[in-house]
């Protein structure tokens, strides 16, 4: 204290980490002009702290929301650090390569700055260039990767392309909700020459079969809500093939003023009979995300024998509210709205998804995970399905799944113009809007065209293999055509179909189909033909 009681040295906000403070206080007393989101994304602290400490300097004002120190204040904090405690940064065990991969950096930058834009309802921060490559550095430097599988869980920060680029022999997989990062990650991947695949997947319905037990990493970057990452990260332990040795890098944020919701979403891995093996702190920044200070930490997750049946018991009781804004939201009403006389003119053999009880209580019920899994054993005329809000993705698939002649689909909200879906279910589906409802009517099978009855042989065995679909309507079209050839030639047409179910593709590859399966007959006549030249 001075003489007249006035406190010596740098204010403190009380809710800041000390490290934080000193880290901005440091990066203040230099006096060079700065914004409120720099001292952010440079110290990590939340936004609202920020703002606290500011309040309790001496700031002079430039355009914009540029600000710096008074010389008077700059130079007291400048001695008070000089003297005092001095920033620690934090743990970064694979930053000092960073400069070799400055060219990987300067590639993966344009890459995020040429990705569709960020969707907020679906909780999207873009992560920095430099964070993405460091998740690709630290998983070479942890784990021997010639040969590996990694399962990317999301994947709106385009790791895979990194990890392509980084480990060229790592074969990865993509799962994600959003189509537009699905086919923006094949279209670059194809331009790179990286070995990464994409799989659409809503994981509030279930992981893609092809994924399942698929990994030997994986990596996510999910929600910040107990929910969310407690759903995430249970899907990626169902994607490690081996629970002993796999492991799941979990990137997760919270604000310092907000330790309680840190709390739950520990107690939400401890629930997964996870074991922690290491926290690095702060490991990964955002372009954004101000509000946990555009940081989060980079957990390593180690399964244990618990951890598979307790991510299948959990993954399947999480409700559609995952998300922390827009009606996917924790907050949001998660039903949809509907009565028996929106179905009674239908008549439905099935009714799919979680109904009111009233409505129809005579008639079968299915869940929308058990609907996707695996085909409905009777056969079903007419179908209603009610998706909840923030399932609207999964129209597609739902339709795909169901060889009714007539199926109604409710809807949260009134759908949009329906123009991708029409297009993926040209020649299975012709779509109607009612309202919030969707008609969708079943077209006639029949047809000369032979492309079209080998694409609606495909569509009409949803959840088959597509590959092998493929392969046996070839040889039905093909009487020459060895079941060798056939495989090989669908391998040749659509290296994307291998290995995968027709509800897994990207809407992008179902668009693809038709010609796909119009470049295989044309290498199938090839192949025939010169099989009966020998």
């Amino acid at each position: 204290m001075a003489d007249g009681g006035v406190p010596i040295g740098p204010p403190v906000s009380a809710d800041m980490d000390p490290r934080r403070i000193h880290t901005a206080l440091s990066l203040l007393a230099d006096r060079r002009w700065r914004t409120l989101g720099e001292l952010v994304r440079e110290t990590g602290a939340p936004r609202r702290s920020v703002e606290s400490l500011l309040a309790g300097l001496s700031l002079e004002h430039a355009g914009g929301d540029r600000f710096r120190l008074t010389p008077e204040q700059g130079g007291e904090i400048a001695e008070s650090l000089r003297t005092g405690y001095r920033p620690l940064d934090p743990a970064d065990p694979v930053g000092h390569l960073l400069p070799e991969y400055a060219a990987v950096v300067e590639r993966v930058a344009g890459l995020i700055e040429r990705a569709p834009r960020a969707r907020h309802v679906l909780d999207h921060v873009s992560a920095t260039p430099e964070t993405v490559v460091r998740r690709a550095l630290l998983l070479g430097a942890r784990f021997w990767l010639p040969g590996t599988r990694l399962l990317c869980v999301g994947d709106h920060d385009l790791t895979s392309l990194a990890v392509g680029l980084v480990h060229p022999g790592v074969q990865t997989t993509v799962v994600d909700v959003d189509e537009r990062i699905l086919a923006y990650i094949d279209a670059c991947a194809a331009e790179l020459g990286a070995d990464v695949r994409t799989r659409w997947a809503d994981l509030r319905l279930g992981l893609p079969p092809s994924a399942v037990e698929y990994a030997d990493l994986a990596v996510t970057d999910p929600p910040y809500t107990p929910e969310g990452v407690g759903l995430f990260v249970a899907r990626a332990v169902q994607g490690l093939r081996d629970q002993g040795q796999g492991r799941v890098l979990l990137a997760y944020g919270a604000s310092d003023r907000t330790p309680m919701l840190a709390l739950k979403v520990q107690q939400a891995l401890q629930e997964l009979n996870l074991v922690s093996e290491a926290v690095y702190p702060d490991f990964n920044a955002y372009f954004g995300a101000e509000a946990i200070g555009s940081r989060a930490d980079l957990y390593l997750l180690r399964p244990t024998g618990k951890s598979l049946p307790a991510a299948a018991a959990r993954a399947d009781r999480f409700a559609t509210a995952i998300y922390t804004q827009g009606p996917q939201a924790v907050e949001a009403r998660t039903a949809v709205q509907a009565s028996p006389d929106d179905v009674a003119d239908l008549r439905p053999d099935v009714l799919v998804g979680d109904w009111p009880k009233q409505v129809l209580p005579q008639v079968p019920r299915v869940r929308l995970t058990t609907w996707l899994a695996k085909p409905y054993a009777a056969r079903v005329r007419h179908a209603a399905v009610a998706l909840p809000p923030g399932l609207e993705g999964a129209l597609v698939r739902v339709l795909l799944a169901t060889r009714a002649e007539h199926v109604r689909v409710f809807l949260a909200e009134p759908p949009g113009d329906l123009v991708d879906e029409a297009a993926s279910l040209a020649g299975l589906y012709e779509l109607t809007r009612r309202g919030s409802t969707v008609e969708a009517a079943r077209t006639s099978s029949d047809t000369a065209d032979q492309a079209q009855r080998i694409v609606r042989a495909i569509m009409d065995r949803a959840h088959g293999k597509v590959a092998n679909v493929w392969r046996d309507a070839l040889i039905d079209a093909h009487t020459g055509l060895t079941k060798r050839q056939a495989r090989t030639v669908v391998a040749d047409a659509a290296p994307w179909a291998r290995d995968v179910t027709l509800l897994e593709l990207p809407l992008h590859r179902l668009s693809d189909l038709p010609a796909a399966v119009r470049t295989s007959l044309n290498l199938a006549t090839t192949a025939s033909g010169s099989e009966d030249t020998r």
